[in-house]
């Protein structure tokens, strides 16, 4: 399957994954989410090479996660900052954290805390409609109507 047939697909999780399919995406939306702006800021702490952290920081700008920002006109020079889509992800990151944490957890993890009540946080994700935790009952998919 390349990425135009997952743009296509009908299924939302599988347009997310043409673009957002790579941990390197994901990471630097993590690192966003955690203050970090700025090009060699990404490098430096993913330890990512400069030619994937380029692909993937225009990708996320062009799909509306992050967008440019000049801090500095001489010399020009641009951050990346989360735009509204950007911060509608980190619940998303949040819960791959709690899955990472509850399946991955070997050895020393990080801890992500309430910055006011110090509390940590453990996201769960419940259905808005009926206030039920989603993965505690069946599902079904409907498919869209053809034209």
């Amino acid at each position: 399957m390349n990425d135009k047939n997952i743009c296509d697909d009908p299924c939302p999780i599988a347009r997310c994954l043409a673009f957002l399919g790579d941990a390197w995406s994901l990471l630097i939306l993590r690192d966003a989410h955690f203050g970090l702006t700025r090009f060699d800021q990404f490098r430096k702490n993913l330890g990512i090479g400069p030619a994937i952290l380029t692909r993937r920081l225009a990708t996320l700008t062009e799909e509306g996660l992050l967008e440019k920002r000049l801090y500095s006109e001489r010399p020009p020079r641009e951050e990346y900052v989360l735009t509204a889509a950007g911060r509608d992800f980190l619940p998303v990151l949040f819960t791959m954290g709690a899955w990472g944490r509850q399946y991955r957890g070997e050895g020393q993890l990080v801890r992500i805390l309430d910055a006011e009540t110090g509390a940590e946080i453990r996201p769960v994700l419940v259905d808005e409609v009926t206030g039920i935790k989603i993965g505690n009952r069946p599902i079904r998919i409907v498919e869209p109507d053809g034209d």
